[in-house]
């Protein structure tokens, strides 16, 4: 099944390369006339501080600061019969507090996507997609002040997913695809969270590899009529996979969700969310509020960053 898997991967890589070759001699047909026709560029940098100073203060209280900060960019080409998507989403944060050993992680990520379509009809794409996401730097849980155990890392876990299907495409703000031929593939390189078999692993091993069904339904919007919503960006994704080989009722989940709001030209509002379900991944609970771990297994995982801040395009 691993030599089937990279194999669907590796093809779907040599496809995009050679969609990048073949789009590339369409752009020089056309630069005589437009040196950038059909294509499109975006990347924004937003930055999210909170600052606390107490000194003697007699109501109470701790003194801390936190920052996020969130990198977005994406290119596409779209021709009359083909059409070309990337983008990045990168994230970190941190908070630190007065008393408390350690600085914890609020958010960190790396994703990013590459999908290549050749129009099959009206609307829709004969698609290919690349997906890789992990994270920058250790992650841990924190049973008390003073303790923490580690539970992530770079590359553990780390995800790569190569879909062969088909996307459709209505409008300019939304993009449904579907893959019934997809390989994904999970590394868990850090030896002490394979050696627990974390994230779907077997114990003792870095990789895992399954084949099955994917969808991915992205929604994209800027250009809102009504007045009240003319400074408002929304960008809601969903990515499902089915491992046909194993339990493919246990649907993972990934939906993520970022609403901006812009205030004048560098500050903003913004709410991002991320709702995820694995069976494979089991995260312990306290049941009694007493710091024992008493049950583990597969649960809801939620995150929700609010902040106000600035936000630079390019």
């Amino acid at each position: 099944m691993k030599r089937f898997i990279v194999l669907l991967i590796s093809l779907a890589f040599a496809l995009l390369a050679n969609a990048q070759v073949t789009d590339a001699e369409s752009q020089l047909k056309e630069i005589k006339t437009d040196s950038l026709a059909g294509w499109k560029k975006g990347l924004a940098l937003g930055i999210n501080a909170n600052q606390t100073s107490l000194t003697n203060w007699a109501a109470g209280g701790q003194s801390s600061f936190a920052l996020n900060t969130v990198f977005t960019g994406f290119i596409s080409y779209k021709s009359p019969k083909t059409a070309w998507d990337n983008s990045i989403d990168l994230g970190y944060g941190f908070l630190n507090q007065e008393g408390v050993k350690y600085t914890k992680k609020t958010d960190d990520k790396i994703d990013l996507t590459s999908k290549y379509g050749r129009e099959a009809f009206k609307n829709f794409y004969y698609a290919i997609l690349v997906n890789f996401k992990t994270q920058f730097s250790t992650g841990y849980k924190y049973p008390n002040d003073s303790t923490r155990i580690k539970i992530s890392n770079f590359f553990a876990p780390a995800y790569l997913v190569g879909a062969l299907g088909m996307d459709y495409k209505p409008d300019a703000h939304l993009s449904v695809f579907a893959a019934p031929i997809t390989g994904k593939l999970t590394f868990v390189s850090d030896t002490m969270l394979s050696n627990a078999g974390a994230f779907g692993v077997k114990k003792g091993e870095t990789l895992r590899e399954e084949v099955g069904g994917y969808l991915r339904m992205v929604y994209t919007k800027n250009d809102f009529q009504a007045e009240w919503l003319k400074n408002l960006t929304l960008t809601t994704k969903i990515d499902l996979f089915s491992n046909y080989l194993d339990n493919p009722q246990n649907v993972v989940i990934n939906w993520e969700t970022l609403v901006i709001m812009k205030v004048n030209k560098y500050i903003n509002v913004n709410l991002a969310t991320q709702l995820i379900y694995d069976d494979k991944v089991k995260i312990g609970k306290d049941n009694n509020g007493d710091g024992v771990i008493e049950s583990s297994g597969p649960r809801i995982q939620f995150k929700e960053i609010f902040g106000v801040g600035i936000t630079f395009k390019l």
